[in-house]
């Protein structure tokens, strides 16, 4: 795996966030900032560093009440506009005013509102299987797993237990990337067991009507024009919809690209062939227009 640096920081209401660093990055080059879904966590872009880490520096934060960064003392801070106010202060921190923002799902939507309120700060930007209109279905499949504890034996039995909820999204994966992923979402707890790795308590605000994104995003989207942008949508994706990926592309003008994953669903992993050429082109219209 890839090498990197833990560092901390302290969100606005005072809990202590953690973020991990893949330093590099040749001179000029703006850093990726690489932000999770609602479940997932830093080490999530860990694919994306092990191609990428040395000729570009990664941040990828865990957001409160995720892995490594401490929970939040109200639930109802676990939404987007919060999270904002985190990454905002953390990228103060680091003196960093400008970056590409690589957005899976959630982290998609605190990219939008990164627009409509620091459009200066995002020299390019990847959407990954969000948009501003999320389907039905999609969140009420989410609604059914986000906030349900799990506890398994063992990793491998991690790994099976999420093939089986999650076989018709990576319908190609076999054992080994399902080892991957659970390494991923889940840790060991101190009694021994593999528990997933965030507050249950995320999914509390998603029980409230518009507790996803709590504004209007369909506006934002001219808020991208100008800005190198990547919209990625997994072809069997429950969440964003084609028509809803064809009209974001219109939005966002001539700067964007739609590059559709196939027999993925939500979200791609941005390991994927498909999603890593995205990509690269997306960051050579970061660095040369």
């Amino acid at each position: 795996m890839t090498s990197f640096t833990d560092g901390y920081w302290w969100s606005p209401d005072g809990l202590r966030l953690h973020y991990r660093d893949y330093a590099g990055g040749e001179d000029g080059r703006p850093p990726l900032l690489c932000l999770p879904g609602l479940t997932r966590n830093a080490r999530d872009f860990e694919p994306l560093a092990d191609r990428l880490a040395g000729e570009w520096r990664l941040i990828c934060p865990d957001m409160r009440g995720r892995s490594e960064s401490a929970q939040a003392k109200d639930p109802m801070t676990y939404v987007p506009l919060t999270y904002l106010q985190d990454i905002s202060r953390l990228l103060a921190d680091l003196a960093i005013t400008r970056f590409v923002a690589i957005g899976t799902s959630l982290g998609g939507l605190i990219t939008m509102l990164i627009a409509a309120t620091h459009r200066e700060w995002l020299a390019g930007a990847l959407l990954n299987d969000v948009g501003p209109k999320l389907e039905p279905a999609g969140l009420d499949r989410i609604r059914t797993y986000v906030g349900v504890g799990q506890s398994h034996q063992s990793w491998v039995q991690a790994a099976r237990a999420l093939e089986e909820a999650n076989r018709d999204i990576y319908p190609r994966y076999d054992l080994e990337q399902w080892l991957a992923m659970a390494k991923r979402l889940y840790r060991l707890n101190s009694g021994g067991r593999v528990v997933l790795d965030y507050d249950m308590r995320v999914a509390e605000p998603l029980r409230l009507s518009g507790g996803e994104a709590g504004v209007d995003l369909w506006p934002v989207m001219a808020s991208f024009n100008g800005i190198p942008s990547l919209i990625l949508r997994g072809e069997r994706s429950d969440l964003l919809s084609a028509a809803t990926a064809q009209r974001m592309l219109s939005e966002m003008g001539p700067s964007a690209e739609l590059v559709t994953v196939p027999d993925v669903g939500h979200a791609p992993l941005l390991d994927e062939s498909e999603a890593a050429a995205g990509i690269d082109r997306l960051l050579a219209r970061v660095l040369h227009g």
